[in-house]
């Protein structure tokens, strides 16, 4: 459980992130479940796949984010001619010194910003692996750490669209959330013409946050308390993936252990120091729906990813209670969005 100087942390969180948020959505206009979800993943230490239509402001929500935090931010625009050494970098002979010198490359800032990642070939793409899960990059036999926060925001268009490679399954996964932007309503689209008619507002955006203050906030996520039955929940979520007749290929074990560190996280920008069954409820679709293959058969019948999550959502027991919390409501009944469903005028993989 939670100690006192950890709810003084669970209060400054929430002041920080509160400010972190006011800046993000002073970019981008109408879409506030989008940022607290990268806000969450943010916190919950994992990465982030923006995936949409070009023109929604994929990467200027990436930008956005990256901006409000003061720390270092590297940008890669993944092409088709993208070598796997321009992320990690490279080992060079130096003359004067008769020895290899390491140039690190653009994988090396604590908010890495990975720009239309699925033109890229999937040798490239592989560069991420390792670097996305353990946080470290191994280049000639010699292991170089990461720095601390380390988070991918990749943007990526649908693989309909001309010269886009589909992301494989191992990259995919190592992702912890899948959203969609979509796009704005019509009040955000005339406010958007307002704000970004004369000059971009990233130029006048200011961090609002340091890095340490963020490694301390995540810090102080890890102590959230998360009660066995929630716990349960959340695995047999995920369990039900591996064995619906409409998917090939379900939820791994690190889906089930990126749930429950997004719960946390989720429940901390709330202001609570435990997890609700509702906090897994909200996130299932955006940190699993990705992961999963639907079979041939689901697709000719046009059966979503999201569509299994949310049907496994309604027919999973919820526990009644969670930590001496109240009980949560029915699966068909969130206190909150569901994040990761599909917006108004997106396309789906």
């Amino acid at each position: 459980m939670t100690t006192y100087d950890d709810r003084a942390s669970l209060t400054d969180l929430t002041t920080t992130v509160e400010q972190v948020r006011r800046s993000v959505e002073s970019v981008i206009e109408g879409k506030p479940e989008v940022v607290r979800l990268s806000l969450t993943v943010l916190l919950a230490e994992g990465h982030l796949l923006i995936e949409d239509v070009p023109g929604v402001g994929k990467t200027m929500l990436a930008k956005a984010l990256a901006r409000s935090i003061d720390c270092s931010v590297r940008r890669i625009q993944f092409t088709p001619d993208l070598l796997p050494s321009d992320i990690t970098g490279v080992s060079i002979f130096d003359q004067q010194q008769r020895d290899f010198e390491f140039k690190p490359g653009a994988i090396f800032a604590q908010i890495v910003i990975g720009d239309e990642i699925n033109r890229a070939s999937p040798k490239t793409q592989s560069a991420l692996l390792e670097s996305m899960e353990e946080r470290q990059v191994t280049i000639d036999g010699q292991t170089y750490e990461l720095p601390n926060p380390f988070m991918v925001v990749a943007t990526q268009n649908p693989v309909e669209m001309e010269g886009t490679y589909p992301l494989p399954e191992a990259q995919r996964d190592r992702f912890m959330a899948r959203v969609s932007i979509g796009y704005p309503s019509a009040e955000a689209e005339l406010q958007m013409l307002d704000v970004h008619g004369g000059v971009s507002p990233l130029d006048d955006l200011q961090p609002v946050a340091h890095a340490h203050d963020i490694v301390k906030l995540i810090d102080a996520v890890r102590t959230v308390h998360v009660a066995e039955s929630v716990r349960r929940y959340a695995v047999e979520l995920v369990g039900a993936t591996r064995n619906h007749p409409d998917l090939r290929l379900g939820a791994s074990p690190r889906a089930t252990l990126h749930l429950l560190r997004a719960a946390k996280a989720s429940a901390a920008l709330s202001g609570r120091e435990y997890a609700l069954p509702d906090d897994v409820q909200a996130l299932a679709v955006a940190v699993l729906a990705h992961r999963l293959l639907p079979t041939a058969q689901a697709q000719l019948n046009r059966r979503t990813a999201e569509q299994v999550v949310l049907e496994i959502l309604q027919r999973t027991p919820v526990p009644t209670t969670a930590g001496g919390a109240a009980p949560p409501r029915p699966p068909h009944q969130p206190s909150r969005p569901v994040y990761g469903q599909q917006q108004p005028g997106t396309r789906r993989l």
